[in-house]
């Protein structure tokens, strides 16, 4: 029996979102469906596309728009995907210049299809912006590889600025909430990197059901496995087949949860409500 209600719940007035504006917003937009770019800003029905479009900025994600998982959380689509194609690689580069962004977020949708699991494709999407955008930082936010360090350290190579790989949830509920992917594995791709002396990154989202101490014990996780940059965010139930919302939790504990983790040590910390993976990406890179 699903445990997805058939009613989402009403959202308060603090997850009010602007709608997407202005003369940046349409550039953006535009260049997208020009060269038809995915972006997670608009297959993750991300709340933040009217403030980081308005400034110019983007998340892009490569390796097609159909993801070879399918957690409960995610409005990306599941499914078998297209051939990758290295003509998007070519199209954001094109994007990232006409934009003139000064730094880039790159993700993707899991590949488990393929025999390396896509990382070629990412080690292809880094080299290609590193060589005509050297002057841009980057993130990328990567997939686990189903656990292959040879396939972690492969980008950890290329040297981008940040890498990320988010938890989402904690211990408890990853086998619930996410398809493939497992607590343990994310953990140790966190500590892979941080190992590295690359700046780590990773997230979790609030409201599927989550304790306080459960939140607690994977922020210390993290940091324990080196982690220098965390997000936590609210879960927004995309449509009604997901994965429902437990709780809508309030700015005031958000607030919290973020001078919890300053006290733990992490770097950055971005916790409220609105708060995704790239949300100030660019001050993460300082």
């Amino acid at each position: 029996m699903s445990r997805c209600t058939p009613e989402i719940m009403r959202k308060p007035d603090w997850l009010k979102v602007k709608l997407p504006r202005g003369f940046k917003t349409s550039q953006v937009v535009g260049l997208l469906n020009e060269h038809g770019l995915n972006t997670i800003c608009s297959s993750g029905l991300c709340p933040n596309k009217g403030e980081c479009w308005s400034s110019g900025t983007a998340t892009f994600m490569i390796g097609g728009n159909v993801c070879t998982r399918n957690c409960k959380f995610c409005n990306v689509a599941g499914g078998k995907p297209s051939p990758l194609e290295e003509k998007e690689l070519h199209d954001i580069v094109s994007s990232v210049k006409k934009l003139n962004l000064k730094h880039v977020v790159i993700t993707s949708v899991d590949r488990d299809d393929l025999p390396d699991y896509g990382a070629g494709h990412w080690c292809a999407m880094i080299s290609l912006l590193k060589k005509e955008c050297p002057e841009v930082t980057m993130e990328v936010l990567i997939p686990d590889f189903r656990g292959r360090k040879d396939l972690v350290a492969k980008i950890i190579e290329l040297k981008p600025d940040v890498i990320s790989h988010n938890m989402e949830t904690v211990r408890r509920l990853t086998p619930e909430v996410r398809s493939v992917a497992t607590y343990d594995t994310s953990l140790a791709v966190i500590r892979q990197i941080a190992e590295s002396g690359i700046r780590s990154k990773s997230g979790i989202m609030l409201g599927l059901g989550e304790t306080e101490e459960e939140i607690l014990e994977t922020m210390r996780d993290l940091r324990e496995a080196g982690c220098e940059v965390m997000t936590i965010g609210q879960y927004l139930q995309p449509t009604r087949s997901h994965y429902p919302v437990k709780e809508y939790v309030s700015p005031e504990k958000f607030a919290e949860y973020g001078e919890a983790g300053r006290q733990m040590g992490f770097r950055h910390m971005e916790s409220a409500p609105m708060v995704r993976s790239s949300y100030h990406a660019e001050k993460h890179v300082l």
